[in-house]
């Protein structure tokens, strides 16, 4: 995998620089950039993603959650379109569809968002691939979920520990935490009150 070091300085997250495998047409965000990736990535190369997502942070499959009303919400994972060349993984909850893609190292990233008002898809319109779960997640890292005209994704890991992922995201101005767990994946999703937006559930609940 083609790599070149790329070092940018920012107040809010950390930045370490870097580059993916996946090769870069123009200069990288200057708000992003972590574990030798550059995010967002305008040009990734379809070489440098696999088929499927085993990324342990970020595990994809059929289930339920319940939102803040205690309505539940089921999450439905299919093959999405390939993107540019790149096999995505189509995630479908509450009817708004995500488009994910993860690389050879083991990092996950978003590829394109399908919602009433708010549709965006990689390489079309501006938009960028951006970071959504590294493959080895520390405390401090921040960087572009995506790079959409018009729109504010940014994220920062709150914690990790063994057993779970907090990751702060800010979408247009919104502020939420999002739990990960090991070997499960998204747990839980709350305002930065503390309300919760999803909550997973288990079988049977």
């Amino acid at each position: 995998m083609r790599r070149r070091v790329v070092r940018v300085g920012v107040a809010v997250a950390l930045v370490l620089g870097g580059t993916t495998a996946c090769s870069t047409g123009s200069a990288p965000s200057p708000s992003t950039g972590v574990d030798e990736l550059v995010i967002p990535t305008p040009s990734p190369g379809p070489a440098d993603f696999v088929d499927a997502i085993d990324n342990p942070w970020f595990g994809l499959d059929d289930a339920t959650y319940a939102d803040g009303s205690g309505s539940r919400v089921e999450r439905v994972v299919s093959k999405g379109p390939d993107v540019g060349g790149v096999p995505t993984t189509a995630v479908t909850l509450d009817g708004v569809t995500d488009l994910y893609a993860q690389d050879a190292l083991g990092d996950v990233w978003w590829f394109g968002h399908a919602a009433p008002g708010a549709t965006w898809r990689a390489g079309s319109g501006g938009a960028v691939a951006g970071l959504v779960m590294a493959a080895s997640p520390r405390r401090g890292d921040g960087y572009r979920r995506a790079d959409v005209p018009g729109q504010d994704l940014r994220s920062t890991v709150l914690s990790v520990d063994r057993d779970s992922v907090v990751v702060q995201d800010v979408t247009d101005g919104v502020v939420t935490r999002s739990t990960y767990t090991n070997g499960v994946g998204l747990d839980l999703v709350e305002t930065d009150t503390g309300s919760v937006v999803l909550a997973r559930q288990e079988a049977g609940e």
